[in-house]
């Protein structure tokens, strides 16, 4: 950073002392031969004249760095290493146990129980029966009988009858007109009389005969005999068996098992892990300053010469 604000500086001391050059090319002729000016100096001409300026440009510019990077480098290690096995041992104690000794013994029990007795009674039970009589009843009834009725009417009777008569027709051979006989059917209608039957329905009334059932009830006794159950109690004894337990002590010798961890060593292969240092290189873009030179049209007054030669000792 100290270093491009240096070459920015630099940049503005060339541009400054340029234009004190120029202006002392352009400007510095009043004082040319050492003229006075209230005398010499009556009036000024101005033109254009092409400067020469220095101008700081900045350049992008691409440089490659450096940076350390650390690669993981796995390797297989073959380490001994140490586990421990269980193994069970055994070691005999000598300890007091209570044995258990079974006895069986008897003892009388007396118990009592029922015992059923059956008896035999009667007894006189009533019951009502309902006893069926039947009755012979009259009820009359009415039913309908058609009775046939004649009666005539006069119909039309569409009828007719057949009549011979000549007609003139065309013979197909000779072409001339043939009378001919023909038996036409003459329709006509008559009016004839005829015999009907018609039915009349009359309503008859006759007694039928039919028989009714009449439920009559009855008181009846009849002897029954029933059993009865009586219970009796009976005192009874039984022996029964029953067993007693005594502990006996007795001495034993016990295989006590513990367990004893023995420490084996065996091979084992591990990944180690190596971290090897690499440089890598990167791309960084930064700005350089540039001074260029370009002409810039500048606008200059120098005095014109109108002394007169005593007054500027010519």
């Amino acid at each position: 950073m100290n270093r491009f604000s240096g070459l920015g500086m630099l940049a503005a001391l060339l541009v400054a002392t340029a234009a004190d050059s120029a202006d002392a090319g352009y400007c510095g002729a009043a004082r040319y031969r050492g003229c006075c000016a209230s005398a010499c100096c009556c009036q000024m001409e101005c033109h254009t004249v092409m400067k020469m300026c220095r101008q700081v440009v900045y350049e992008q510019e691409q440089i490659t760095c450096y940076k350390t990077c650390y690669q993981p480098i796995y390797e297989p290690k073959t380490i001994t290493c140490t586990r421990y096995v269980p193994e069970t041992h055994y070691r005999e104690c000598e300890v007091t146990v209570c044995r258990p000794v079974w006895e069986t013994h008897t003892r009388t029990v007396s118990y009592t129980v029922c015992k059923p007795v059956w008896e035999t009674k009667t007894r006189e039970v009533t019951y009502t029966v309902c006893r069926p009589v039947y009755e012979q009843r009259e009820r009359e009834v009415c039913y309908t009988v058609c009775k046939p009725e004649k009666y005539t009417k006069t119909v039309k009777v569409c009828s007719g009858h057949w009549e011979t008569r000549e007609m003139t027709c065309c013979d197909p051979c000779t072409c001339c007109p043939v009378k001919r006989c023909c038996r036409v059917w003459v329709p006509e209608v008559i009016e004839k009389e005829i015999e009907c039957v018609r039915y009349v329905t009359e309503t008859h009334t006759k007694k039928v005969p039919y028989t009714v059932c009449r439920m009559v009830p009855e008181t009846c006794t009849k002897t029954c005999e029933y059993q009865v159950c009586r219970m009796e109690q009976e005192v009874r004894t039984c022996e029964v068996p029953y067993q007693c337990c005594r502990m006996v002590q007795e001495r034993v010798v016990q295989r006590v098992p513990y367990t004893v961890c023995r420490p084996e060593q065996y091979q084992a292969t591990v990944t180690c892990v190596r971290y090897e240092a690499k440089r890598v290189p990167y791309t960084v873009t930064r700005c350089v300053p540039k001074v260029v030179c370009k002409e810039v049209p500048v606008q200059v007054c120098c005095p014109v010469r109108c002394c007169k030669p005593s007054c500027c000792g010519q």
